[in-house]
């Protein structure tokens, strides 16, 4: 059985069908990297997995566990799935030590020394130890998403889902939010990124999944996706991206 197991997933608003049976199973320690035009349902797909969006329909089941529906320990669910937007959401009023340390002190019973030991830890990984008293509005762009990803990964998640994580970043901030992307991977940490960075993608992933109009339209190994796409969809998409040289 797949670590992440997707089936039949649907999501609506009003009338219009953003995701229309989405299926996709996720083994532990890969990289899955979901790729398509805007609108296409990468995001929602993401929220979805993470409760941030109730479902009309079909499963998520996380190490054999539904997690999704009714009745679901949303907070349980959320130590295991992390999840980091492409708008930072730091707390302004917080230093970055305290954005990072005040989730595993309050939802993992950390005791404070316990939470900004954790939190120091992960601040020197990124190189940032040292803007640990600062507050956000002190950092580069680049460093405040470092501080959201690791502030995620404070509670220890199991899976870690990445929505468009550079989008908000001018074009000379995206690598070191990559870097720390990549650095990750080669860890075995399990997860799964919407991206426009193509080559980032065919980099990282050990699958991609094309969605086109909230269905897996195609997916595959990133030499298949990017060299040979067989779907005409997935074609026309990928001569937009390199005639707009992102690829």
């Amino acid at each position: 059985m797949a670590f992440l197991e997707i089936s039949g997933l649907q999501k609506r608003y009003g009338d219009v069908e953003v995701l229309r049976g989405i299926d996709m199973s996720v083994d532990k320690h890969e990289v899955i990297c979901l790729i398509g035009s805007s609108g296409c349902g990468k995001s929602t797909l993401l929220r979805s997995i993470n409760a941030l969006e109730k479902i009309d329909g079909g499963e998520v089941r996380l190490d054999g566990d539904i997690v999704s529906g009714p009745g679901v320990d949303v907070n349980r669910l959320r130590r295991h799935i992390g999840i980091v937007f492409q708008s930072f959401n730091l707390f302004p009023n917080m230093s970055v030590g305290r954005n990072i340390a005040v989730a595993p002190q309050m939802l993992l019973g950390l005791s404070a020394e316990e939470a900004n030991d954790r939190a120091m830890t992960l601040l020197k990984r990124i190189g940032l130890a040292d803007k640990a008293n600062a507050h956000p509005d002190h950092l580069s762009g680049g460093q405040q998403q470092r501080v959201a990803i690791v502030r995620t990964l404070a509670m220890r998640p199991s899976l870690l889902l990445l929505d468009e994580i550079t989008s908000a970043l001018d074009p000379e901030l995206v690598s070191e939010v990559l870097s720390l992307v990549r650095e990750l991977a080669q860890d075995g940490m399990t997860m799964l990124l919407a991206t426009h960075e193509m080559g980032f993608a065919r980099e990282v992933a050990n699958r991609v999944f094309f969605l086109d109009k909230g269905t897996i339209c195609e997916e595959g190994t990133p030499d298949q996706i990017f060299s040979t796409p067989q779907q005409a969809e997935t074609q026309a998409f990928l001569r937009r991206v390199i005639e707009a040289g992102r690829l």
